[in-house]
């Protein structure tokens, strides 16, 4: 079990039932919803995965690249999606973002995050699916 990103799991969610009372106030209400759904599903990805970390053949790199891919895929996604929900920046989030359009600025930096959550997000993944290879060691294992 790693405590560390199971805690960070549960910040997430904070973060994101925090976000929820903000709906009204957001330039974008629907990303609003999105970056609140958004928190609540990474937050339990990464208690999921915090929670299974025995299970993962990895090195102690291989493990920390994997545990640090999926805890910034999660909270970049969560903030980018509430950034584009406060200031409209809706470029790269066509459907939850429609009707609005953010400064330049703004759409730079959602861009940003979720092109580089997305990297992450591959790394972890692959580094997940890579952890889970293995000998199974017990007839309830198959």
């Amino acid at each position: 079990m790693n405590r560390r990103q199971i805690q960070l799991g549960f910040v997430l969610i904070l973060l994101a039932l925090a976000s929820g009372l903000g709906g009204p106030f957001y330039t974008n209400a629907r990303l609003g919803l999105a970056a609140h759904m958004v928190g609540l599903t990474g937050g339990l990805v990464l208690i999921a995965l915090g929670a299974l970390n025995e299970s993962f053949h990895l090195g102690a790199r291989q493990s920390a690249v994997m545990m640090w891919c999926w805890v910034y895929a999660t909270y970049a996604n969560f903030v980018a999606s509430l950034r584009g929900a406060i200031t409209g920046a809706s470029r790269l989030t066509p459907i939850a973002g429609a009707g609005t359009t953010g400064s330049a600025l703004a759409e730079g930096g959602v861009t940003l995050l979720l092109q580089s959550l997305a990297v992450a997000a591959l790394v972890g993944s692959a580094l997940s699916v890579w952890g889970l290879r293995g000998a199974r060691t017990s007839p309830a294992d198959r």
